[in-house]
């Protein structure tokens, strides 16, 4: 439940609404010419106005934070809420994302603010003001993650930065699924926390089980539909996935040796096959540029399957 319960803040599991072509791309080149101010992005909640290339940047989203990072506007970043653990360079703060405070953030002279929602009104506190504010929430698809790292991009003056990231994800996603097309027709358990939280077809993590074609044994026990049922031990083992992916490696402690060593686990496929894949709790609740690491460890646990 823990880890469940901080995927659910985070809201990185949300009802999924298409699946995308993610080696649709090559790798373009970052433009060189200089930012042009001001721009409007347009957003979910409206169009932001920058008049000037933003040069104080709080955000107040770990997954903003990656990307912004990743998009070259890393130096510009001087202040980021207390989950914004990567890249290790992040200037982490005491500044909440989930109980945001304008009076704390305001003390930073942010000229933006990136947040993944608006909780207690923020964001018209903050427009009172005049900090400009923007708004991108959880990726319901990972075309909105693509969308989200090109609004950062105009956002901070690296539109070919952005461009070029987008692409190199789409890449290396593109060739980690072309290395796992063994992965069609598999079974997968996605482990939240050590209670047995998971994630159905119908959440973002989810669907990146379906570009692989594999069948998710959750998506048979939403019973109250939540897209994030807990499941029992019993469920599970007569299941018999094929491949179990943990995301509670920090949270709860688990890895391979613990999965084996539980009740009646020892025989699953995966267990006896090497199927069982180990993820970072952040890389796997985040919809940033660290996407990419998720999908290539899910391609190596089906690599290591099919050789099996």
């Amino acid at each position: 439940m823990r880890r469940f319960l901080s995927a659910l803040t985070a809201g990185v599991v949300l009802t999924l609404a298409a699946c995308s072509d993610p080696s649709s791309s090559s790798v373009a080149a970052p433009t060189s010419a200089a930012p042009a101010f001001p721009v409007t992005i347009d957003t979910a909640d409206g169009p932001v106005t920058l008049d000037a290339q933003p040069t104080q940047i709080v955000s107040l989203s770990p997954t903003a934070t990656e990307m912004l990072f990743a998009v070259g506007a890393g130096d510009q970043v001087i202040a980021a809420d207390d989950f914004s653990d990567y890249p290790p360079q992040a200037p982490t703060t005491d500044l909440s994302g989930f109980e945001p405070n304008v009076e704390a953030i305001a003390g930073y002279e942010p000229d933006l603010v990136v947040i993944s929602g608006d909780p207690g009104g923020v964001v018209k506190g903050l427009e009172a003001l005049d900090v400009p504010v923007l708004v991108l929430p959880a990726a319901v698809t990972i075309d909105d993650s693509y969308d989200q790292m090109r609004q950062l991009g105009q956002a901070t003056g690296h539109v070919g930065e952005a461009d070029a990231a987008v692409a190199q994800m789409q890449t290396d996603i593109g060739a980690a699924l072309a290395a796992a097309a063994d992965g069609a027709g598999m079974s997968v358990y996605h482990e939240l926390d050590d209670t047995y939280y998971s994630v159905t077809s119908d959440t973002f993590v989810g669907q990146i089980y379906e570009l692989f074609g594999m069948t998710n044994i959750a998506d048979e026990a939403n019973g109250a539909a939540t897209g994030y049922p807990q499941l029992s031990a019993e469920y599970i083992v007569e299941a018999d996935p094929d491949l179990i992916v943990l995301a509670d490696t920090v949270c709860c402690g688990q890895d391979a040796e613990a999965v084996a060593a539980r009740d009646g686990w020892d025989g699953l496929n995966a267990v006896e096959d090497g199927g069982v894949v180990t993820v970072d709790d952040s890389v796997a609740s985040r919809w940033g540029p660290r996407i990419v690491e998720f999908i290539e460890a899910i391609s190596a646990g089906v690599q290591q399957q099919g050789a099996a």
